[in-house]
């Protein structure tokens, strides 16, 4: 994919110059994001926790001719956060506009089976990484005056859906805090959106959906008028927006990627 040129001459619908850091971004949505940003023409670090994934994906971006390189790093633990981000900031060379939340865990399960485990993997890897790596972008992102954070967030946030209530608590809260931190750090030029994807074509889903029988998978997909998956690069055209310096007015905002508006409670 080549590096797409904005052509109006102001910048606003432009990546070039800017830098951005994307959890998780081997795979799935957060793969997609890499691209969509990259082609843009902005500078990407990012990470997995598995070291072939990782250096596969660099070397197929190095060949597209992208900016992106990148680390392993569990989110769980907090010194791999703290290397994280001094490893992206050092590629960098200390300059920071764009964080992108993306890394994420999912146990699909009835709510009397979760798990002490699953509580502190879920909470640890989605919310609390999440909430952490705000915190220490701060000061780079601060320095930025033009920066962004997009957390990704999901549906199951917003309403119910069976067997990922801890998931979806996680994704609540990422919800809240979107809203929380717009408002804190509004006044420093950060501005803080989520992007909330329905059931997007990915292992994610391939693995929650293993979980379901078919035809509860094939209510909760037609629960949509498009009545399909969404693709990870239909979310991350969503994110690249929120990133472009067109969008300097829009923050605290949870926009719903899931083919028009959901309805509430289990199918």
């Amino acid at each position: 994919m080549a590096q797409i040129e904005n052509n109006n001459g102001d910048g606003r619908w432009s990546l070039h110059g800017m830098t951005a850091l994307v959890t998780g971004g081997t795979r799935g949505i957060g793969h997609a994001i890499v691209e969509e940003l990259a082609s843009f023409g902005a500078t990407i670090y990012t990470c997995s926790r598995n070291k072939k994934d990782l250096d596969e994906c660099l070397e197929k971006w190095q060949k597209k001719g992208y900016k992106v390189n990148g680390s392993t790093c569990d989110l769980f633990l907090e010194d791999h956060r703290n290397q994280l981000i001094e490893n992206a900031t050092e590629y960098f060379n200390g300059k920071l506009d764009i964080l992108v939340n993306n890394a994420a865990v999912c146990i699909p399960k009835e709510t009397n089976n979760i798990t002490s485990a699953d509580c502190s993997l879920m909470m640890g890897t989605n919310f609390e990484a999440s909430y952490n790596l705000c915190q220490l972008a701060y000061p780079f992102l601060n320095a930025s005056g033009k920066a962004s954070i997009v957390f990704i967030s999901s549906v199951s946030g917003i309403m119910a859906i069976p067997f990922v209530s801890l998931y979806a608590a996680t994704k609540g809260a990422i919800n809240q805090l979107t809203k929380n931190l717009a408002c804190e750090w509004g006044k420093d030029n950060i501005r803080v959106n989520a992007v909330a994807p329905w059931i997007i074509d990915t292992a994610l889903t391939d693995t929650v959906a293993e979980d379901f029988e078919s035809k509860d998978v094939e209510k909760l997909i037609k629960r949509t008028p498009i009545s399909r998956m969404g693709k990870p690069n239909e979310v991350s055209s969503l994110v690249a927006y929120l990133c472009f310096p067109a969008a300097a007015y829009i923050t605290g905002q949870i926009i719903c990627v899931d083919g028009g508006k959901t309805v509430s409670g289990f199918p």
